[in-house]
């Protein structure tokens, strides 16, 4: 029979473990797409060409600027940076450690799938400067990277604060996000339309993974289905123990000390 830490437990993977599939399954459609070379991968090509006969200078210019932001020399230095800032200014770090644990994941991931795969990039006069991208092409490096940093960013921040509007600005801006990276890579034409859809199923993994992680830590603590507080202060309130919290609402209020009166002040009929 379970034991009750175990009923706690598994329960809180469901949401990760949800997560997981969805992307996997979306990521094995993708990739037997591509190596069947039917289906969706059969847009891949009509859609760079079309791309590649409507580019204009400053829009190539935007997009240039975003795609190096967001590249393998860039985007690292930033995650450091902007984790290294969050955790000095919150004295937590346990939140950008899971942040840069995810970037380092994916990126594993994304660079193992590649090598396996091996598919070759776009042809050379596809591509606005050809030969400056030289690792294989499924999936989209660049994609992946940064619907990692919205997705998981996102959740460790939304998680401190579990309301509505965090929640609606966080997928906005992942959105955003995602779409703009993605199109950069597809206008420069360094992707296929499927790399960059392959890209954003592994960060979505990857946020499952990151998810699951969290929610059996945050059960581990002992915390109820659907209780409104962060792991953080269930992690601290499970080290420094049951007083850790203060007093509650239910406290009772403690009475008043009687201070005795002194016999000789008072009102006393002989003293009269």
């Amino acid at each position: 029979m379970p034991s009750r830490e175990t009923a706690r437990r598994v329960p809180a993977l469901l949401p990760g473990l949800l997560l997981v599939i969805l992307g996997a399954s979306g990521f094995a459609v993708l990739l037997d797409a591509v190596l069947e070379r039917d289906d969706l991968a059969g847009l891949d090509q009509p859609a760079l060409e079309w791309l590649a006969d409507h580019r204009t200078g400053w829009l190539t210019t935007v997009f240039t600027t975003i795609t190096t932001v967001f590249g393998p020399y860039v985007l690292p230095v930033v995650v450091a940076v902007g984790c290294a800032i969050w955790g000095w200014r919150t004295h937590r770090w346990r939140d950008p450690v899971m942040l840069v644990g995810a970037m380092v994941f994916s990126t594993i991931v994304s660079t193992v799938v590649k090598a396996l795969v091996a598919r070759p990039r776009p042809a050379g006069e596809l591509q606005t400067v050809p030969g400056v991208e030289s690792s294989f092409s499924f999936p989209s490096g660049h994609t992946i990277g940064a619907a990692t940093l919205v997705l998981v960013g996102g959740y460790l921040l939304w998680r401190e604060a579990r309301t509505r509007s965090a929640f609606v600005e966080w997928t906005v801006v992942s959105v955003v996000v995602v779409l703009v990276v993605a199109a950069s890579r597809l206008y420069l034409g360094y992707h296929f339309i499927t790399d960059v859809l392959a890209g954003v199923c592994l960060a979505v993994v990857t946020l499952g993974v990151v998810v699951g992680i969290d929610r059996w830590r945050g059960a581990s603590v002992g915390a109820t289905h659907g209780e409104e507080i962060t792991l953080a202060a269930r992690e601290e309130d499970a080290r420094l123990g049951p007083g850790a919290a203060g007093p509650t609402a239910a406290s009772p209020t403690p009475p008043a000390r009687q201070v005795p009166q002194n016999p000789r002040t008072a009102d006393d009929p002989s003293d009269r």
